[in-house]
Order: C-alpha cells, then sequence, then structure tokens
C-alpha cells in the first residue's frame, strides 16, 4: 500500500503535557506566570472585542464538563474542561482541559494544547492581575484555603506578580496542606500550616479560597473577616456551588469577570440578579474604581472566562519558537484537489 505523506496543511503544532513541562522549565515558573498574567491583563483591556458567552455546561450529579469559546475576530479559542470533585478519592484529577486555537480565516487551527496544568496558571495569573488592582496597598502576605492542585500555582502568581511575602495555609484535610507545605517550602517560599481557617486568615492582607466540593459551603461566616481586606473567591465555579457567607458578600465591593455567567455560578448566586458588581475590564481600563480606601473589603468573585482561556492559549503558541517545546500533529486532512475528499481516502487504503 502506497503511504501518503501528510502535506504541511495538514500539520498542527500539539503541546503535550510533557511539552508543558518543558516550556515552564525554558522559561521558568515565576517569569512564566508573570508573562502570562501580562497576556490576560492585555486581553481584559480588549474586552470589548471579544465575543462573550457563559460557557456551555453538562451537568451531572457527579460534576460538569464544559466548553468555553470566544473570538476577537481574528482568533478563535475553546477549551473543553471537566469539574469532578470525587474524582480526587478515586485517583483522578479533579480538572483536566485541552484547548484549541484557531484562524478566524479559514477555520484552520494553529494550536491543540493540554489545558490541565495550564488552566492552573491562567487561574493563578488571572487571580493575581486582579488582585494588583484590588488588593490593600503593599500588601505581604495571604492565606490560601483550600491546598489542592491550584493552591501552590497561586502562591507563586501572588509571589511574582504582586510581591507577596507570606503564605499561611489552612485546608480540612492536612495531607493537603502538608503537600502544599512541603512544595512551597522546597523553593523558598515562607509558608505556616494553620490548624483553622481562622488562624490562617488572622492578620492577613489577602484571603483565597479555593475548595472542590460542589455544595453550597461556607469556608468563611461574616465574622471572620474584617475590614481592608482583599478576597480571592476561585472555588465556587458553578450552580449550587459556594464558599462565601451570604453576609460577606453585603459587605463588600464584589467584582466579576461576566456577569451573565457569573450570577449563575459563582458567589454572587446567593444574591438578587440586579446586586451591584463592578467588571474587572472597566477597573482595568480605569473607567470604575478599585479599591477605593484602607477599610474596604474588595470581592474578586472568579469562575473562570473563556477569554483568560484565550490569553493563555495565546501566550502559549508565542512561546512555540522560543521554547521548541512542541510535536507536530497530522490533524487536517489536506487532498490535492480540495474537493476531492473520498480521492484522498480511496488512494490511502488501496492496496
Amino acid at each position: 500500500m502506497t503511504k501518503l505523506a501528510p502535506s504541511e496543511l495538514a500539520m498542527v503544532p500539539f503541546v503535550s503535557v510533557e511539552n508543558m513541562m518543558q516550556i515552564i522549565k525554558n522559561i521558568g515558573l515565576e517569569k512564566l506566570l508573570g508573562e502570562l498574567a501580562d497576556y490576560v491583563e492585555e486581553d481584559f483591556k480588549r474586552w470589548e472585542k471579544f465575543d462573550k458567552t457563559p460557557r456551555v455546561a453538562a451537568h451531572s450529579e457527579e460534576g460538569v464538563i464544559e466548553l468555553m469559546p470566544t473570538s476577537d475576530g481574528d482568533t478563535y479559542g475553546f477549551k473543553y474542561v471537566n469539574g469532578h470533585p470525587k474524582n480526587q478519592a478515586e485517583g483522578f484529577q479533579t480538572v483536566t482541559a485541552f484547548g484549541v486555537l484557531s484562524n478566524v480565516s479559514n477555520g484552520y487551527p494553529v494550536l491543540l494544547t493540554e489545558m490541565t496544568i495550564l488552566t492552573a496558571l491562567r487561574t493563578a495569573a488571572t487571580s493575581a492581575v486582579v488582585a494588583k488592582y484590588l488588593a490593600p496597598k503593599n500588601a505581604k502576605s495571604m492565606c490560601l484555603i483550600g491546598n489542592g492542585a491550584q493552591c501552590e500555582f497561586q502562591a507563586f502568581a501572588f509571589k511574582q506578580v504582586c510581591g507577596i511575602e507570606e503564605f499561611k495555609l489552612y485546608d480540612i484535610d492536612p495531607k493537603a496542606t502538608e503537600k502544599a507545605v512541603r512544595n512551597l517550602s522546597a523553593v523558598g517560599l515562607n509558608v505556616k500550616a494553620c490548624k483553622s481557617a481562622e488562624e490562617a486568615i488572622e492578620g492577613v492582607d489577602i484571603i483565597t479560597t479555593c475548595t472542590a466540593d460542589k455544595k453550597y459551603a461556607t469556608i468563611l461566616s461574616d465574622n471572620m473577616v474584617g475590614s481592608g481586606v482583599h478576597i480571592n473567591a476561585i472555588g465556587g465555579d458553578c450552580p449550587g456551588k459556594t464558599e462565601l457567607h451570604k453576609d460577606i458578600l453585603l459587605r463588600s465591593d464584589i467584582f466579576v469577570e461576566y456577569p451573565p455567567q457569573t450570577r449563575i455560578e459563582g458567589e454572587i448566586q446567593q444574591l438578587d440578579d440586579d446586586h451591584p458588581v463592578t467588571e474587572m475590564w472597566e477597573v482595568m481600563l480605569g473607567q470604575k474604581e478599585g479599591r477605593k480606601d484602607d477599610r474596604q473589603i474588595t470581592l474578586f468573585d472568579g469562575v473562570g472566562f473563556a477569554t483568560e482561556d484565550f490569553s493563555a492559549l495565546r501566550y502559549i503558541k508565542d512561546q512555540l519558537e522560543r521554547t521548541g517545546a512542541y510535536v507536530e500533529l497530522d490533524l487536517l486532512a489536506d487532498p490535492d484537489d480540495t474537493r476531492d475528499l473520498f480521492g484522498m481516502v480511496q488512494r490511502g487504503i488501496a492496496d
């Protein structure tokens, strides 16, 4: 049988998990998070150019599978991602993902990549970018409540982007905290394991909640949160899943990515549909105020939005030549005559 060699047009750059780790190694984790944060911020600042829609979600009792699409008119991107809290106990990742970037002019993909690691990176980068605008001036300390797969990425991003120096950790599972302390201490971060959420919160400038249970939860109660802090609430990301007591929301100035999605999935699903919130792109462009004074409680109700994945995909595509960490994947059929796809198949299967 004659072997048909794929043409150049058939090939699409593919970044595997191994390639992604090589990109991180080549650039350095902290530097990469800083550069990625810049891409996220750039795209927030051109927010009005993007097609925006809430993610398409298929919910089940076990979790959710989602598609997150967007386009800036020249490039189209989407991410496939799941969230299954029960997976950890069964030996699977809670979140897995992959993504595609395509040329709008002809519809051809220009990048296929793993996004399990990349989603962790972009979530952390987004949190840190937002905190640049909302956290107390000269903030140096933060706590991380929920020490699962996202915890260390958050710490590195806040260190790189916001200059955070002290990290306090708490999780209901002591083994998760032990894991995070071990990982972060090994690279020189100043970390402290705490025995309760109350201990973790005491005296910090920034509070991050990132828990996985798909339920209405009260990770923070109203009496735990004093004035002047910034809350980075990123664990709630689907209907029926929250982390904060409603009274905290009522005391806070709330900032979101895309209100139509956040009102369904975020902490503000607990509030009336007309409760005032501020969109982060408006703050980044100077159209709305972020932090106003030292006593204000700012709350980022972060559920993750498609433009952030677009930023991450765009960043990785721009690193291919820099790092060489990708393979060419024979993904697209490319017959000699564009109208003769059958002829290509027929020749390919002929003896």
